[in-house]
């Protein structure tokens, strides 16, 4: 079974960005031939490398709709030395059992789930893979920003990351936070490409703010994680710092992630 045209053509494109930032050294290759002419890896390389044949993975790269089989895509995932969240990336890409279309991202919030965080202490709220902010408690509303002030076409994280003056002043660590949200959205873009609405977005942002453009043309994936965050509280004399423990076992649908806060003890920085 093939991979499905829409698809093929994403993890082309993924390939082709992944072989473009390895250099021969890092791929293990102890010779440079001649003038190099494009960046990181030539596609014959990668084909040795893997095991194929150039004519092969350059369909690959061009999305081709071809029936790769797991073994080849795991020898291309070793060539082009992807990260445990790369290589994962790759074979969600590949694999030809997963529906052509995902769901469309849900956008109601059982209550029971908003009386979870109302009695948390500390900034948490309700996101699906859009980013879209569904829910959120006092905490959040205080320290992050007053989501009920921010139209609901507005209220979207990747958005208010670039877009949002305010928010962008209360996060200390702004550009590896931001860098690292990009990267995340990344893998739900690549994930959900019969959603027109992740490519409107995707094209404002690259409108109207240089700094996400220069993220989003990285390629970076992330899966979501702990992450942390340092922000600047208002009357507060110091910035917090605040790891992000993101849940989505506690919903019926796995794309709706559950954000908690929770702060970082002088322990916990030192470690």
């Amino acid at each position: 079974m093939s991979v499905d045209n829409s698809k093929a053509k994403t993890m082309g494109a993924f390939l082709k960005s992944r072989r473009e930032r390895l250099s021969p050294e890092d791929a293990g290759l102890s010779y440079i031939s001649g003038q190099r002419k494009t960046p990181g890896l030539r596609r014959e390389e990668v084909a040795i490398l893997a095991g194929v044949s150039v004519t092969y993975y350059t369909w690959l790269e061009q999305g081709r709709e071809l029936t790769a089989s797991r073994e080849v895509i795991e020898n291309i995932a070793k060539a082009l030395r992807l990260s445990p969240d790369e290589r994962l990336h790759l074979f969600q890409l590949w694999n030809p059992h997963a529906p052509n279309t995902p769901p469309s991202a849900p956008t109601v919030v059982y209550p029971q789930l908003q009386n979870i965080i109302d009695q948390l202490a500390y900034p948490s709220y309700i996101t699906n893979e859009r980013t879209e902010i569904l829910a959120w408690n006092e905490a959040a509303s205080r320290m992050l920003a007053d989501f009920a002030s921010i139209p609901a076409k507005d209220r979207y994280f990747i958005r208010l990351f670039f877009e949002d003056a305010d928010v962008r002043r209360r996060i200390v660590n702004l550009e590896p936070f931001a860098s690292y949200s990009v990267a995340v959205f990344r893998t739900y873009y690549d994930k959900h490409q019969d959603d027109p609405w992740f490519e409107q977005t995707v094209e404002q942002l690259m409108r109207n703010s240089a700094e996400f453009e220069r993220m989003w043309n990285r390629y970076d994936i992330q899966l979501k994680k702990v992450s942390r965050v340092v922000l600047q509280i208002p009357d507060s004399d110091k910035p917090i710092a605040f790891d992000i423990n993101s849940l989505s076992n506690l919903s019926d649908s796995p794309d709706i992630h559950i954000c908690i806060y929770t702060p970082v003890t002088d322990e916990d920085a030192d470690g």
